[in-house]
């Protein structure tokens, strides 16, 4: 099987779309005895928004290559005697733990979803719009205006899972992981004589006695080049950033394992710097066999040249094996926890709500950009020409009027905000 045909459930990525606001209403109250009712139209209830919440019954991104869109419930319009709109439904995406999102626009990071109930927003539902019952004065007490629903927040977003384990097991293609943890655990990875037969990482709950477990996680072998995408390498890289401890299995029958030991610890290097000062435990695996046995002497000496412990296994066999994990287990007392992306306040200087721009968009036709004037449009129920006078108020207030006239809009020039196509008038 060529990588090329390989489909990752390790990271997704996915389109989430909340909904919108309910519409205000136009209404008045007619009631008997009461000759002259007011306003009485209701709010829009707001957009549903959508949360992706964190729940361990789920181990993988599977769900998101078959399903790619999601959307939240509207807001139903106001009604009558002020009665707002229902709100729209919330929508709860469920996503294992360890599971990092991200902004696919920006790339930047939204949330580290790492414990069971972890509930994170990815789009916020549009705001109601407001009924008639909110724009009553002094000089216009029967007004015939109300705002349309605003829109929902519409994003794209990228999934990404780190796995959560304490000891993350690494070594080339074939090296023995799978072997290794089916041997301390209850996992049952797929297992063959040929590269890459780990297409996902596995995971292991390993006893120590007296209650004590230890989570380990098989890692999917890796080559030279693999942060760079090379092989699988790159698309499960990642999940050791999570881990405490590393194993690092040496495959006996390799021409030179000490080669391999240097190039993996140079992927590692490469993808991530702090991935080499892991605390790290070696093993040399298959000593079951007397090709291997006759190795231990030179790889052991080169191995502790370079600062590391070495320790001889069979996983095969179970040679070496438990006394390995409780090596590894030692060493994970002592380790730093598992890295999080903790989500901090970002301070960018902001863009002026009230800010806008005027471009010609050909003969007669003007384009005005602007978040406020825009939003404005949006919600502005054209219906109503209490709704349209209202919007030509905000026009005046926010300078757009003069503006346009000083750039050189004419009557009967057509004027475009947002979605909006307005003809101009003096």
């Amino acid at each position: 099987m060529s990588t090329k045909e390989i489909t990752y459930f390790d990271h997704a990525a996915i389109s989430v779309t909340a909904g919108k606001g309910g519409d205000g209403i136009v209404s008045f109250r007619r009631e008997k005895f009461v000759p002259m009712g007011g306003p009485a139209g209701g709010d829009g209830g707001r957009g549903g928004s959508i949360f992706l919440v964190c729940d361990p019954v789920f181990n993988t991104l599977l769900p998101f290559q078959r399903n790619r869109n999601y959307a939240a419930g509207n807001g139903k319009s106001g009604g009558p005697t002020n009665m707002s709109g229902k709100s729209g439904a919330d929508l709860e995406i469920k996503v294992p733990p360890g599971t990092v999102v991200r902004d696919a626009d920006t790339d930047d990071v939204l949330g580290d979803l790492t414990e069971k109930g972890q509930r994170l927003r990815v789009a916020k539902g549009g705001k109601g719009g407001k009924g008639n019952q909110h724009f009553a004065s002094s000089r216009n007490q029967a007004p015939r205006m109300a705002e349309r629903g605003e829109a929902g927040e519409v994003r794209k977003i990228k999934l990404e899972l780190k796995l959560i384990a304490d000891i993350g097991i690494v070594g080339v293609p074939n090296a023995g992981k799978s072997t290794y943890l089916a041997a301390m655990s209850a996992a049952k990875p797929k297992i063959a004589d040929y590269p890459f037969t780990t297409l996902t990482p596995n995971l292991g709950v390993a006893d120590l006695g007296d209650y004590a477990t230890v989570v380990l996680a098989d890692i999917p072998g890796l080559i030279e080049g693999a942060d760079l995408g090379a092989g699988l390498g790159f698309a499960f890289l990642r999940h050791i950033q999570r881990t405490r401890v590393l194993i690092h299995l040496l495959d006996g029958l390799a021409a030179n394992p000490v080669a391999d030991f240097d190039q993996i610890l140079t992927e590692l290097s490469l993808f991530d710097e702090h991935l080499r000062q892991k605390p790290m435990i070696v093993a040399l695996n298959k000593m079951d066999l007397p090709d291997v046995s006759a190795k231990w002497e030179g790889v052991k000496t080169e191995i502790k040249k370079r600062g590391y412990e070495i320790m001889a296994i069979s996983a095969v066999t179970h040679l070496g094996t438990r006394e390995l994990l409780n090596r590894a287990s030692q060493l994970l007392a002592d380790a730093p926890p598992a890295p999080v992306y903790d989500v901090l306040p970002v301070y960018r200087p902001g863009a002026d709500p009230d800010a806008f721009e005027i471009q010609s968009a050909g003969a007669g036709v003007w384009r005005v950009t602007g978040n406020r004037i825009e939003r404005a449009a949006a919600m502005t129920n054209w219906d109503y020409d209490d709704s349209a006078l209202r919007f030509q108020n905000i026009l005046e207030a926010l300078g757009i009027r003069k503006a346009l006239t000083q750039a050189g809009v004419k009557e009967g020039d057509s004027v475009l905000i947002g979605e909006a196509e307005l003809e101009w008038t003096d």
